[in-house]
């Protein structure tokens, strides 16, 4: 084990810090995390899979970085670190029981799994019921704290000038709620959106289509273009793509995101190397899974208390 890849995962707001070793199963994504550290994010909980932590790292090239290994993550110990090409740093606390394989980058040391588990109760509590936001930092082991996102270039001044856009709304919203979807989970939806008056049903939707927007789209483009699609095709697929799923959420709205895609729809043909639409479309991708991880936190979650899943007798 290499000493110098020993990092600390803290909870300030809870009051909780845990140690952990990165290690070689897959060297290039430990790498990608190392490099971007330190680093502040919005801890997030799985409401599907079971025990287990994540959030969105400010990592671009965890969209593409190779992964060597991987396993199936409900085989691993507690305490397992993975990252993902969903810009995820997520760590298993307890039993998960989704059957998806993962890419593990390290583990957090024997001695602070009880506190994981404690960590992890405590962000379920507010993800699921109370809507505090808990923010995790991320660090080399003894060194500084901090936080900054990073910025790719584009050599197209026009596009250029929309990933800056991009990139300083992105790190306007990474710690503090966008007050898009503030109003949006409060009512305020001038475009009237949710028929017979309803929210739920809007926000239901909202959630259904910014996740892929993120996840599947912008870091699908990316991996796209890094195998060498060519760049006609690259640019059809981002307008059939993006357009539908950013035009409804603009409805809902988020009018940024709309605005956002639509100057990136008409300086499409502006893109003229694969370089410049990695970098723009590596914006877009971070963008959207933050504006996910947003929306899931604020997500009334607790409104299905009264469903349960059904233990079949044996």
């Amino acid at each position: 084990m290499n000493e110098s890849k020993r990092v600390e995962i803290a909870w300030p707001n809870l009051g909780i810090t845990v140690a952990a070793e990165l290690d070689q199963r897959n060297p290039a994504l430990a790498q990608c995390l190392w490099d971007a550290l330190p680093y502040r994010s919005l801890q997030g909980h799985a409401l599907v899979a079971g025990y287990h932590l994540y959030h969105v790292a400010p990592v671009h090239s965890l969209l593409h970085a190779p992964a060597e290994y991987r396993v199936d993550r409900r085989t691993v110990p507690d305490g397992t670190l993975f990252c993902s090409r969903l810009q995820h740093l997520g760590i298993k606390y307890g039993e998960l029981t989704e059957p998806m394989t993962a890419t593990p980058v390290g583990k957090v040391v024997d001695d602070d799994l009880d506190a994981l588990a404690k960590a992890g109760r405590e962000v379920w509590r507010t993800v699921y019921t109370t809507k505090e936001p808990v923010i995790a930092e991320v660090r080399r082991a003894g060194g500084p704290g901090g936080h900054d996102l990073p910025r790719l270039p584009v050599g197209d001044p026009h596009l250029n000038a929309l990933v800056a856009d991009v990139h300083a709304e992105t790190q306007r919203i990474w710690l503090e709620p966008p007050r898009e979807l503030l109003d949006l989970h409060a009512g305020r939806i001038p475009s009237g959106a949710g028929s017979y008056e309803t929210v739920l049903t809007t926000l239901l939707f909202v959630n259904g289509e910014t996740r892929p927007l993120g996840y599947s789209c912008y870091g699908g483009l990316v991996r796209a273009a890094l195998d060498g699609m060519p760049m006609p095709w690259l640019r059809q697929m981002t307008r059939l793509l993006a357009a539908t799923p950013a035009e409804f959420l603009g409805y809902c709205g988020l009018d940024t995101l709309w605005d956002f895609t639509q100057r990136l729809l008409a300086g499409l043909e502006r893109l003229e190397n694969h370089e410049d639409f990695v970098a723009t479309m590596a914006h877009m991708a971070l963008y959207c899974n933050c504006l996910g991880g947003w929306n899931l936190h604020l997500f009334p979650w607790q409104a299905g208390e009264h469903l349960r899943r059904v233990q079949e007798a044996v």
